[in-house]
């Protein structure tokens, strides 16, 4: 979506989530989402007769079952409602917001309600992984989501000890915050005196990659509604603007023709494109929230650098000087990120909706101690495939032609 290509401004005007848990043994799938909606329709004040379409995504494989959408019409309030289902792997979140997004900018509906959700405890969230890969080709993802490539790069760059630490000190950042968040999954309480004991004994995974670092697999639902911005006015007292939204695509055998798809990451291509047709030269200093799409400690700081533009160790002396904490100068996962809650479907929704949340000022006691304006949201999944959204608290300046 280019700059200033919506026929109409979008607004979030709903936010619902469920809590995060590894087993959500109390309630069935439809009944969870219910939750999730309920809380999205309270929080702007509508009824689900006041919403036009329902966008419904989650990963199907995990739960062994097909077309989920048509049995959950007794929880979304999708009967007979325009209605659509989206699966795209990890970035199925942001893609449903995207896709709300785009269908309330287009004319085409109103008020759509937009929802995630994974109740992973009923599936086998690996196999279905390693299934996905082609055996020859893809042979390389046949560990499913667990790889250490990013603390390889770390540690060849900047030495073991350094990147080590730097990975440990991101990954009790993130615990910290989670502590603060009454909806996380894993909030251990983690401190600064058991760094070491973690690095050498945290049980191994891969490589040097182990557990402490991963994120784990949970059950939860996002719910999210998106208005034109007549109604948005009308419903939420301070709605949220997407400004932009960029998807980078790239298939791991796609690396055979570096002759014509740019060798860049998928994260700093989306973050190049999206920063230059949006006018932004410093983003570091331009956003001050970022909710990253973070599934281990170590890709969470290797991926700072490509989000932010960064060079050399910069993305390193973020992590090691605390400045990605939440009262730093960029909070990154105020929410504690994926690593503390990873119900898949809506994971990357929970990264837009809790930096929605940061702006409207009302995350609770994971609140960033700071005016928050503009917040940067992203998704990851498939074979390194990127969503990146930027949200902002004013349409002042950047409207359409």
């Amino acid at each position: 979506m280019a700059r200033g290509k919506k026929n109409r401004h979008v607004g979030i005007v709903g936010i619902g989530e469920t809590k995060f848990s590894s087993h959500r043994e109390d309630v069935n799938q439809p009944e969870m989402i219910h939750e999730a909606v309920r809380q999205a329709l309270d929080d702007a004040g509508l009824a689900i007769q006041d919403v036009d379409c329902v966008v419904h995504g989650n990963m199907e494989l995990f739960e062994m079952v097909h077309q989920p959408d048509m049995w959950h019409v007794l929880g979304t309030g999708a009967y007979g409602k325009d209605s659509f289902r989206i699966t795209t792997g990890g970035t199925t979140g942001g893609t449903l917001v995207c896709a709300a997004d785009n269908l309330v900018a287009s004319g085409m509906y109103d008020v759509v309600l937009a929802i995630g959700f994974e109740k992973l405890q009923e599936g086998h969230t690996t196999g279905g992984i390693t299934n996905m890969a082609d055996p020859l080709w893809a042979r390389k993802l046949q560990s499913g989501a667990l790889t250490d490539s990013a603390a390889v790069k770390l540690i060849e760059e900047f030495g073991e000890e350094r990147a080590k630490r730097a990975a440990m000190t991101y990954r009790i950042i993130m615990d910290q915050h989670a502590c603060l968040n009454p909806n996380s999954h894993r909030a251990f309480g983690l401190d600064w005196d058991q760094m070491d004991d973690l690095i050498t004994d945290s049980p191994p995974l891969i490589g040097n990659l182990r557990l402490i670092h991963m994120c784990s697999q949970s059950d939860g639902a996002c719910a999210m509604i998106f208005a034109a911005e007549e109604r948005a006015r009308q419903i939420a007292a301070r709605p949220v603007w997407i400004r932009d939204h960029i998807t980078v695509h790239r298939e791991e055998t796609l690396n055979l023709c570096t002759n014509y798809y740019p060798n860049n990451p998928t994260h700093r291509f989306a973050a190049e494109q999206l920063f230059a047709r949006n006018g932004i030269e410093d983003p570091l200093d331009y956003f001050d929230v970022f909710e990253m799409y973070d599934p281990s400690a170590w890709w969470g700081v290797d991926w700072l650098r490509d989000f932010f533009l960064l060079e050399g160790d910069s993305h390193l002396k973020l992590v090691e000087d605390r400045e990605i904490a939440i009262g730093g100068r960029m909070p990154i996962n105020p929410s504690g990120g994926v690593i503390a809650a990873n119900p898949i479907g809506a994971t990357a929704m929970v990264r837009v909706a809790e930096a929605a949340k940061q702006i409207r000022g009302n995350a609770g006691p994971h609140q960033v101690p700071k005016t928050v304006r503009h917040a940067l949201a992203s998704s990851f999944g498939g074979t390194m495939w990127t969503v990146l959204l930027m949200l902002e608290d004013e349409l002042d300046g950047w409207g359409m032609p």
